[in-house]
């Protein structure tokens, strides 16, 4: 006589309740031969469920050997077991314990899926199984959709659908009406005299009465087997579908834990969007922000190319907002004077200014008027319009001339029509001689602007006597940091000590990057924590998923996928969800900051390549770091408390 399929051996089964250890089983000695059909029968509580458990690998005993065709199964970790599980088992649960998310003949190509079977091979295999079980018309329909007798028929077709060498039966006609049990019945008998290995756990002695062979059992140990040893169906039992191995079975899983993956989303649409939503929001801040310092760092490199190249601008004090420079008054026009004839210097402007109400017939704005040399429109990158510019004689004569700016040109003299006009700044009349544009960007708000002789303003506007600044451009061939030392030499000997501070672009360019660059990186950290609660967000969601999902863990548990399958399952779902929420917030960014631009004269963003990429590799690291936690939590879920939990 041929070794049996199963043999138990003083398996022993306890459970902590509270501080106390509860024996279930105790020490049960069992053999089961292969084509055998078995019921095994008992009262509630009797341990009858927590046996087939263990026989079916879904349970470890706490004592004892269990030998699956003479191999120690108790020594197997949990990979193996599910091998075990998924290439000779084949569960039929009395409360079906269908995934409502599949059709019928998804929900019996996933035991293949787990095996690594290739989806055409499956998917003809599950079509064929299901018509064999008269379900050739309901393929496409999902388990709401069935009565109960299909819906145990389709948890039939899926306990064959990898041999099915061994098929454990728990109550399997409990939850139907009499003609849909004795269907089920007579199914199982015919699948019984094809070879498969028969395991029914009943309280029912009708149930029990179809069977070759019934074991009894009360409290926790077997009371009577009759039958045991008796003869057994001719047919051999079916081969067992061993998983595929290899780089090829992998990819089968891993594309198909993305398609059951993708399916939960799709099922769960409003949840997946409040999840996202955190990412949504987060990837778009950050965007945003590093869109908006990009934009503003070059539009200030613009504004200050508009200044000029090469260009030193001397000042009072010791630097900008130095306490008591608005009393230093020692920067005087014959400085600019004596810094013209410096060979280092190509052109030289000293500049006052004064904030002037501007007027023409009714027509009154404030205006900003600045006293300069004629060389100031070659230094600040001006164009000539109109008209032209005062000269040397202008400036000697104190002449009341202006030019102004396209702005103000359009504010008092809408017609277009400026040079030759006469302008009231203050209560100082000035001809309109030329209208000039800037060639780069200007500072802040846009002004009105009007460029008078510093000769007429600091004589006949403010009668100050002192200059504002000084600005002087470098001459090709000489070294800014040179001509910076001459310049500081030559103004400290004149006013006996130093009295005022340098400028020069590059270093107004590297200060006001950095300072851009800073508030960047401040505002996008800021951004950052959004991102960081959005991740939250979805590791809290995928808890509460693995939760509202344990069921279907434990059958998935139970039909053959390994622990690497489940974490793989819910790590998808958590990235496609982060990268999904990225994808979305990337292209927020981009329609809020189209809209923003329209409605913000002067805004500027600049979105990068970079940035987006960086956008999506974090919601995908989102997803990763935060999914893993649910993903491990559902992988180590127990199978047994995953498919008794309701």
């Amino acid at each position: 006589m041929e070794d049996p399929l199963i043999r138990l051996e003083g398996l022993t089964r306890q459970f902590r309740a509270g501080e106390e250890m509860v024996t279930v089983l105790h020490g049960v000695d069992l053999e089961i031969r292969a084509g055998e059909l078995v019921a095994i029968i008992g009262a509630s509580g009797s341990g009858k469920s927590t046996l087939m458990n263990l026989l079916g690998c879904l349970d470890r005993p706490s004592a004892g050997r269990y030998l699956f065709r003479g191999r120690d199964v108790g020594g197997l970790d949990a990979e193996a077991r599910a091998e075990l599980r998924c290439a000779h088992f084949g569960f039929i649960f009395q409360r079906y314990q269908l995934l409502g998310t599949l059709d019928a003949i998804g929900n019996v190509e996933v035991a293949a899926i787990y095996a690594g079977e290739p989806r055409e091979r499956r998917r003809r295999r599950a079509r064929d199984l299901l018509a064999r079980l008269g379900l050739g018309d309901r393929l496409g329909h999902r388990p709401a959709a069935l009565s109960g007798g299909q819906q145990q028929r389709v948890a039939v077709a899926r306990a064959l659908m990898n041999g099915g060498e061994v098929i454990l039966a728990d109550e399997p006609t409990g939850a139907l009406d009499t003609r849909s049990g004795a269907e089920l019945m007579d199914l199982l008998l015919e699948l019984n005299r094809q070879g498969h290995t028969i395991i029914l756990v009943t309280h029912d002695p009708k149930v029990a009465a179809h069977a070759h062979r019934v074991i009894e059992i009360s409290d926790g140990r077997i009371l009577s087997d009759g039958g045991a040893g008796g003869s057994t169906p001719g047919a051999s039992a079916p081969a067992p579908q061993a998983p595929r191995r290899g780089p090829g079975a992998a990819a089968t899983r891993i594309l198909e834990a993305f398609r059951m993956a993708t399916g939960a989303i799709a099922a769960h649409r409003l949840r997946s969007f409040l999840t996202m939503l955190g990412i949504i929001i987060g990837i778009a801040s950050v965007v945003l922000t590093v869109a908006l310092g990009s934009g503003s760092q070059q539009r200030v490199l613009e504004n200050i190319s508009s200044l000029g190249t090469s260009t030193i601008t001397v000042r009072a004090g010791s630097g900008f907002g130095a306490r008591g420079a608005g009393r230093i008054k020692t920067l005087m026009p014959s400085d600019a004077a004596a810094l013209s004839g410096a060979d280092y210097a190509a052109a030289v402007s000293p500049a006052v200014s004064a904030s002037l109400t501007g007027r023409v017939g009714a027509t009154e704005a404030s205006v900003s008027a600045s006293g300069v040399s004629s060389d100031y429109f070659a230094l600040r990158s001006y164009s000539t319009v109109a008209g032209g510019l005062f000269d040397a004689a202008d400036i000697a004569d104190l002449a009341q001339v202006a030019v102004i700016d396209e702005a103000t040109r359009d504010s008092f003299f809408p017609d277009g029509d400026a040079v030759g006009q006469v302008l009231r700044l203050g209560n100082v009349p000035v001809r309109v001689i030329g209208v000039v544009r800037s060639s780069g960007a200007s500072f802040g708000p846009e002004s009105l602007n009007a460029f008078l002789p510093y000769t007429t303003v600091m004589g006949r506007v403010s009668g100050q006597r002192n200059l504002d600044s000084i600005t002087v451009q470098v001459a090709d061939g000489h070294d800014m940091a040179d001509a910076e030392a001459a310049i500081t030499t030559l103004l400290t000997l004149r006013h006996g000590t130093q009295d005022f501070f340098l400028q020069n672009s590059d270093t107004i360019r590297e200060t006001i990057t950095s300072t851009t660059r800073t508030m960047t990186v401040l505002i996008a950290a800021i951004a950052v924590i959004s991102l960081v609660v959005g991740g939250i967000g979805v590791m809290n969601i995928m808890l509460v998923s693995v939760t509202e999902r344990t069921r279907e863990i434990g059958v998935r548990i139970a039909i053959g996928a390994r622990r690497a399958d489940i974490v793989a399952q819910f790590l998808i779902e958590a990235v496609l969800v982060s990268l999904a929420g990225g994808i979305a917030g990337i292209a927020l960014a981009f329609g809020g900051g189209a809209l923003a631009m329209q409605l913000a004269e002067g805004l500027r963003l600049s979105f990068s390549t970079l940035s987006v990429v960086a956008a999506v590799a974090s919601s995908t690291l989102i997803g990763i770091t935060f999914g893993y936690l649910p993903a491990r939590a559902a992988a180590r879920l127990d199978p047994v408390v995953a498919l008794s939990r309701d």
